[in-house]
């Protein structure tokens, strides 16, 4: 403590309310406050002051301050008033100070030493934050803030940044014209043209579209994006239990929505497009999950069989392809947009539902990256090994669907 008193001392002279002088120390001991650490230290160096025949620490007008702790009442009270425009759970404040009070601070840090300092900016946010919360009844949320208040402290003026609101769920693509998400036109890049009347966009609607703008006016939200773990081509159909998604909605001013509602105004709307289930809130940490997740998944391929081949041959042949791995150098219709590579996948099973002789169904389940269709056709043998190849005769993929996508982390 004598330390503290020694180095409090050094600024004895200077015009400091309590919370400037207490936040000097802020680091030193916890429990309880810089407004009592302030009237503590003052009322030591009062007791110095006069051991030495000098009246008291003097204060009228604090120097770095200007008495800006004074206000935080009423920057609480705009603060409470702003966050009425929105729906919130938690919130945090945060705030603009006047560089010309920052720069008075940064002086006093010289006298004194900034170890054991606190800045204004924190304090504040932490008083107004308290303040606040006394007005709403709401908690204060360091980590994840459903909306965070900035505050200006030069004219009480009040911004709000909304966090987005995020919700998960598996869909079913029931189209193969539809993509999973928005694709801007290639010729205006989204700007709107002749050859996309427009629109700004490749395809009339998504998957995205399809449950986001169905969401979004319920949310009051500004924009919806789509965060899909993994996705189909174009022309395959996504089925079974679906794919696992969480969409992200920006600036929402409702955040609480009735989503089983929702869930069935999609699948209404959708009809003959798109299929949702298991909507329910997330978070941007299962966004993460999603995108980063590499699940196996199971597939259901309509092949066409180019030549002469009996299904004992094929039986064969399938087993062959059971646990087993095969490499594929990056497809010839991708090589425009991905880097030219040789990647190991792991082919789980195959096997044969019908056989019609020159068409056949199989149902196969493969490590996630796994190109199916060149896995079939060989792709003029950058995947190796290959049914096409293994069977003697050229085969192709004329309908491909996903039946399944393994979330392990789902059971």
């Amino acid at each position: 403590m004598k330390e503290v008193l020694d180095r409090a001392l050094r600024v004895q002279d200077i015009d400091l309310c309590d919370h400037c002088l207490g936040r000097l120390f802020a680091q030193v001991g916890t429990g309880t406050t810089n407004l009592n650490r302030g009237q503590e230290l003052r009322a030591l160096i009062d007791q110095d002051r006069a051991s030495r025949g000098l009246g008291p620490m003097r204060h009228t007008r604090c120097s770095v301050c200007a008495e800006l702790f004074d206000q935080v009442p009423r920057f609480a009270g705009a603060v409470a008033l702003k966050l009425q425009e929105v729906e919130y759970d938690n919130f945090l404040v945060g705030t603009r100070v006047d560089p010309v009070v920052q720069a008075r601070e940064e002086r006093l840090w010289s006298i004194v030493g900034q170890e054991h300092a606190e800045p204004i900016k924190s304090e504040l946010n932490r008083e107004i934050g308290k303040a606040v919360s006394a007005l709403n009844g709401k908690e204060v949320e360091f980590k994840n803030p459903q909306v965070v208040a900035l505050v200006d402290t030069r004219f009480a003026h009040v911004e709000l940044d909304v966090a987005p609101l995020f919700i998960y769920g598996r869909y079913r693509k029931l189209s193969r014209e539809i993509p999973q998400t928005k694709w801007p036109c290639r010729a205006c890049q989204g700007k709107g043209c002749p050859r996309c009347a427009n629109t700004g966009k490749m395809y009339a609607t998504s998957v995205q579209e399809q449950i986001g703008d169905v969401l979004l006016p319920y949310a009051k939200a500004k924009e919806h994006f789509f965060h899909g773990m993994g996705r189909e081509d174009i022309d395959a159909l996504m089925l079974g239990t679906g794919r696992p998604f969480v969409i992200e909605l920006s600036s929402p001013v409702i955040r609480h929505l009735d989503l089983p509602a929702l869930e069935r105004e999609i699948n209404e709307r959708g009809k003959g497009l798109v299929e949702v289930e298991g909507l329910r809130p997330s978070d941007r940490e299962e966004v993460r999950r999603v995108k980063n997740a590499t699940p196996e998944k199971e597939y259901r391929a309509q092949v066409a069989i180019h030549g002469k081949v009996n299904k004992e041959r094929v039986d064969e042949v399938l087993r062959t392809f059971n646990r087993t791995r095969i490499v594929q150098r990056t497809p010839v219709r991708v090589a425009h947009r991905r880097a030219d590579l040789e990647r190991e996948r792991h082919i789980v099973y195959v096997v044969l539902e019908d056989f019609q002789g020159d068409r056949m169904t199989l149902r196969l389940r493969t490590e996630s990256g796994t190109y199916v269709k060149e896995f079939v056709h060989g792709d003029q043998g950058r995947t190796q090994p290959n049914l096409s190849e293994m069977l003697g005769v050229p085969c192709t993929v004329e309908a491909l669907d996903v039946i399944g996508v393994i979330d392990s982390s789902e059971g």
